[in-house]
């Protein structure tokens, strides 16, 4: 590799990486960051139906519910 291939990468790769800086939100951007649909938790139905699965497959493990006894008929 000569040098000009070497300099074209290292500008390549810091061009590349400059986009991944961390920056604090905007207070106008603040309000559509707080809607339901941005939440990193996702859709709040889905979450209890896994629950409501990973409780019924697992006898062991509880405390989201009425108790069950792994057979998933609670």
């Amino acid at each position: 590799m000569n040098r000009a291939w070497v300099v074209l990468i290292t500008i390549a790769a810091g061009a590349a990486s400059s986009g991944c800086a961390m920056q604090a939100p905007k207070p106008w951007q603040k309000g559509v960051l707080a809607k339901p649909e941005m939440t990193m938790a996702g859709d709040m139905l889905e979450l209890k139906f896994n629950d409501h699965t990973w409780t019924s497959k697992e006898a062991s493990f509880g405390g989201f519910g009425v108790g069950g006894g792994g057979c998933g008929c609670n």
